[in-house]
């Protein structure tokens, strides 16, 4: 495995462990006696580790390089073992939004994680969505990632939860990152819901606040698609 891939794996490895509660950004900095602001520009891609930060951080989690390669991003090589993964299809997004049950002929590629990562994410789906395949990657295009910056790269793919429509946050007081539909597109950003209004804000201060205006009979779960719980950048 190539460093950057190694150091890639990592870094969302370590934000799994973050999302479910287990792991902080300033307990990793006590672990491993590395800087918090050096925990932070890791976590989002602004430097990376050395070689020694590397180490220290895998012994902190008790990671081995053999444990971060089971993480394959695409379909695994013919032949290779598969029982130790699961498959997200990457499909386009119009699918995603619109698709309960995602045909093989609309799938255009595949990610595999780990085993049991997907089930580690809590369900606040609406009963409509109760029927839905769960989970779907989309490619992110430079229109969308650049008002979540750095949160979404250009080019990367998001897993997305369809059986998270709910507005409670996951994981307080972080907020949870949504798909959003607006129109015949999808737009990833952080949501607030107000007076019949679903105020979308961005990560990026440059951009603007966006409004959705409900009508009395829509609900909020009705305009998003699902959750960001995974984004992976391309190395």
């Amino acid at each position: 495995m190539k460093f950057l891939e190694l150091h890639e794996r990592l870094r969302l490895e370590t934000w799994r462990r973050i999302d479910q509660g287990i792991l902080s950004s300033s307990l990793l900095a006590h672990q491993t006696g590395l800087a918090q602001a050096h925990i932070s520009n890791f976590l989002h891609r602004r430097r990376r580790l050395s070689l020694t930060a590397l180490d220290r951080l895998l012994l902190a989690q008790a990671l081995s390089v053999e444990d971060l390669s089971g993480f394959s991003r695409f379909s695994s090589p013919v032949g290779a073992a598969r029982e130790s993964v699961d498959t997200v299809p990457i499909v386009s997004q119009v699918v995603a939004m619109n698709s309960p049950n995602i045909a093989s002929r609309a799938v255009l590629d595949s990610l595999q994680l780990p085993s049991g990562w997907l089930t580690s994410f809590p369900v606040r789906r609406s009963v409509n969505r109760r029927s839905w395949e769960r989970f779907v990657a989309v490619r992110v295009s430079a229109a969308q990632a650049l008002p979540m910056d750095p949160v979404l790269r250009i080019g990367s793919f998001v897993v997305i939860d369809r059986h998270y429509n709910s507005l409670v946050n996951c994981r307080p007081p972080t907020p949870n990152l949504y798909a959003v539909r607006a129109g015949t597109q999808i737009l990833f950003r952080h949501l607030v819901y107000e007076s019949s209004r679903l105020v979308l804000r961005p990560r990026a201060l440059e951009y603007p606040l966006e409004v959705i205006e409900l009508a009395p009979e829509d609900s909020p779960s009705d305009l998003i698609v699902g959750r960001v719980c995974l984004c992976i950048s391309e190395v």
